[in-house]
């Protein structure tokens, strides 16, 4: 039985034993509440030995004795809201299913994880249903006795209002009902937690400061990165759509910010974590490439005339990209559980935490223009090598290396927002506007080597090649158009 995926919309009150559940049949939509149920609930949470999960508002827990025994793994998604994971029970009982391991694995890492917390629940559950039924919300009227090894057990009575097929306004209107029944606002994000108490690691709280230095513009802008790659990591496993390429987005973000702050970064150890986050960006790269390529051929093949398109021409691109991005994902996923991935993470922390500042004393205001006009200029050199190019193969490579300049000018821009506004805003506008038109540019490059590839393989195989090459020629024009958009668009681009 394949795992199952749900957004989980609750909030939690913390609740004493006297106080009795207000009657909540006249909430909006809410035709009736059916007669409660009674479980029996028993659940081990697993964590490492540091609480890597809990620190990061993550639960991975073994249930049974409700409706939906099982492995549950719980992702925060933003406040009030979590995605729930579920495995089925299986066999494994002292044990986390390696399928399980992987959701949270981005935040495990190699370390192994052990019981830390057994919970066990004695819930009456109030289901609020509509005119035909459907159930809108539960309210879960749990007694809780918690046990952690080295404390006394500790017994506390909450409630939960989950919205199932109900929307916010429900939520909304039960909320000042059951706060003025004696309810209050939970004093912690979990049963977990709470069990746990100032076992739980502190995550330090760090913001950006009102007059930031430039190390306090990388050190922010860095952390969005991070938490980036933190997010996508479990959507890659899951094969989500576009989840490839925004992680690899990020890596990329983290890379350029490296570079870009270099005058305030030490050097030695920026350049070192870009090798492995370039590294990482290619294991992604195959995966995301494949997946660009078969888009845009769906389209371009369509377009075409149907008696030009001599054979299964559609139909072999197609399997070939799905191959290709099939053996790419596996090589990403692969990557994802390497030792020298978990060990880069580990170095993205304590990048975060303790950033390799050599000047933590410019302000930002003052050195942001600077930084700007030099990858400015990065990307100005590149275009006079395009204008110089004496062959197309070497106009091909300079006009990618412009595309690569203008993401880098366009992410030291995003990252001067802060502190620049509009005039930061509107300059990674313009760099972003370069880096599409040459991002058509490139995938044409990309384009017409594979349909070199599959003409050379339809002919050996005795079957037309003709088609490849009217595609060819189309690829050809594409990149031509690009080409000829960025050299009209550049004199206007001006100067940071």
């Amino acid at each position: 039985m394949a795992a199952t995926e749900q957004r989980e919309i609750e909030t939690k009150y913390d609740v004493d034993p006297s106080v009795v559940v207000p009657a909540l049949h006249e909430l909006p939509g809410v035709a009736r509440v059916e007669q409660p149920v009674e479980l029996d609930l028993e659940a081990v949470y697993y964590d490492t030995a540091e609480l890597d999960l809990v620190a990061n508002k993550v639960t991975l827990r073994r249930r049974t004795g409700g409706e939906d025994d099982g492995w549950h793994v719980k992702l925060p998604v933003s406040k009030g809201e979590r995605l729930e994971i579920r495995h089925p029970l299986g066999r494994a009982v002292r044990n986390v299913p390696i399928q399980v391991v992987r959701t949270v694995r981005v935040y495990v890492r190699d370390h192994d994880l052990v019981p830390v917390v057994a919970l066990n629940t004695r819930r009456i559950l109030h289901k609020l249903v509509d005119d035909d039924g459907e159930v809108l919300a539960e309210l879960a009227d749990d007694t809780v006795t918690a046990t952690v090894e080295g404390a006394e057990p500790e017994t506390w009575r909450e409630w939960e209002f989950e919205l199932v097929n109900g929307t916010q306004e429900l939520a909304d209107a039960a909320d000042p009902i059951l706060l003025a029944a004696g309810a209050g606002y939970a004093s912690g994000p979990s049963k977990l937690a709470r069990a746990l108490g100032d076992r739980v690691p502190q995550a330090e709280e760090w913001e950006l400061p009102a007059k930031p230095t430039t190390a306090d513009l990388f050190r922010a802008y860095a952390g969005a990165q991070v938490r980036a790659i933190h997010q996508r990591d479990p959507e890659v496993r899951r094969d989500l759509p576009d989840s490839v390429h925004k992680m690899r987005v990020a890596t990329r973000r983290l890379r350029s910010a490296l570079a870009t702050y270099r005058p305030v970064i030490n050097r030695e150890v920026g350049d070192r974590i870009r090798g492995e986050l370039k590294w990482f960006g290619g294991e992604l790269g195959a995966a995301r490439d494949a997946e660009v390529m078969r888009e845009h051929f769906l389209v371009a093949v369509s377009e075409q005339p149907t008696e030009l398109m001599m054979g299964r021409v559609a139909g072999t691109i197609d399997d070939h990209l799905r191959t290709t991005y099939k053996q790419a994902h596996v090589r990403a996923l692969a990557a994802l559980e390497s030792e020298r991935y978990f060990r880069l993470l580990d170095t993205l922390d304590e990048l975060i935490e303790s950033p390799p500042v050599t000047d933590a004393d410019t302000k930002a205001k003052k050195q942001l223009p600077d930084l700007l006009r030099h990858d400015w200029k990065r990307m100005r050199k590149e275009v006079r090598l395009v204008e110089a190019a004496d062959t197309i193969v070497d106009q091909d490579h300079h006009l990618h290396e412009v595309r690569k300049a203008s993401k880098r000018l366009r992410y030291a821009a995003e990252s001067a927002q802060p502190v620049l506004g509009q005039q930061a805003t509107d300059l990674a506008a313009r760099a972003e506007e370069v880096q599409e038109i040459l991002g058509d540019h490139q995938d044409s490059v990309v384009a017409r080597e594979l349909l070199r590839q599959l003409a050379i393989e339809v002919h050996a195989a005795g079957g037309n090649a003709f088609s490849y090459g009217r595609l060819h020629a189309a690829e050809e024009r594409r990149g031509e158009r690009s080409r000829d958009a960025f050299l009209e668009h550049w004199p206007g681009f001006g100067k940071p």
